[in-house]
């Protein structure tokens, strides 16, 4: 079986933008391929054929020395997609990881399960809401977090709101798994590079979702977060 693991991209060092560990400083290496073809995407190039002639497979080894040689001083790693979770044999990039002393962090929306996915250190499922067009299997979801382990490991569930519909799917994932930290992420709308005064409208955007979460208590035991990195660099790539 081929060692090689699908790369699109490898950069850093950079913050990460979303989740539990949001502002966490990392370097990022970003997977080809999804199941989901979310409405909403901002990486539809990982899956939508776009990027194919910049897809290079690449060797943990190879994976390393091109982060060292870029990011030069880190201690955390960020493996993105696209959804990793397809990639059967990641887990050799995630031990030389480790054994060179650094942390790994993984975002998957809990449609698949690998083995390796007990070893990431922090973990972040984000199951997809309505307005991604896509229909999330609850039972896969259930399956995913009932393998991992949640006290070796950091795990938090985080659903993306762009409506209503979204943040009543969002309170039914956080019943469904109450002890697991759960997140809120505002959806960002404009990924056109032509829309203007774009910090000031997902500022309001997510003002807007605090609000209606300070009111319910139902959600009481949540976190409200924006994605830091459009913020800051708008859809930019890369960063």
């Amino acid at each position: 079986m081929s060692k090689k693991i699908p790369v699109l991209e490898i950069f850093g060092p950079t913050i990460q933008g979303e989740g539990m560990v949001i502002g966490r400083k990392t370097m990022f290496v970003r997977t080809a391929g999804c199941d989901f073809s979310c409405s909403w995407c901002d990486s539809k190039f990982t899956w939508d054929g776009s990027a194919k002639e910049d897809i290079r497979m690449m060797e943990a080894e190879a994976i390393y020395d091109k982060l060292i040689k870029i990011g030069k001083s880190f201690d955390h790693v960020t493996i993105s997609g696209g959804n990793p979770a397809l990639i059967k044999n990641m887990n050799t990039l995630i031990d030389f990881l480790h054994e060179n002393n650094i942390k790994v962090a993984l975002e998957t929306q809990g449609s698949r399960w690998q083995d390796w996915m007990i070893n990431i250190d922090d973990l972040t499922i984000s199951p997809k809401p309505p307005s991604s067009s896509m229909k999330q299997d609850l039972n896969v979801l259930d399956e995913v977090i009932q393998n991992l382990d949640l006290s070796k490991q950091q795990v938090s569930l985080k659903v993306v709101i762009f409506n209503d519909e979204d943040y009543q799917f969002a309170k039914m994932i956080h019943k469904r798994y109450p002890n697991i930290p759960f997140y809120l992420q505002v959806g960002n709308p404009y990924l056109d590079e032509t829309v203007e005064n774009h910090t000031i409208l997902l500022l309001e955007r997510y003002e807007n979702l605090i609000n209606q979460v300070m009111d319910d208590v139902e959600m009481n035991a949540c976190y409200v977060t924006p994605q830091l990195h459009t913020l800051i660099w708008s859809n930019k790539k890369g960063v």
